[in-house]
């Protein structure tokens, strides 16, 4: 099984984009998703860009992770 977390594309270059992870920014390929805009939201999984997605599902996914996040560390409630 494959995890994905959802993340909002801040800048593009031409193989890669700056993206926020749940408030953390970092550098993802975009090989698989080389149509991706700025502000378009993605799945990322080691590091590669896998698919667009929309907004309202990444919204929803990143509660999700944030569920997890807290239970796994209570005191970041």
């Amino acid at each position: 099984m494959c995890v994905g977390v959802p993340a909002k594309v801040i800048k593009k270059e031409e193989y890669s984009a700056l993206v926020d992870v749940l408030g953390s920014q970092t550098t993802v390929g975009i090989i698989f998703v080389p149509e991706v805009e700025i502000g378009d939201y993605v799945i990322v999984h080691a590091g590669q860009a896998m698919s667009i997605v929309e907004e309202e599902y990444a919204r929803q996914s990143v509660e999700e992770w944030k569920k997890l996040v807290n239970a796994r560390n209570p005191e970041t409630v």
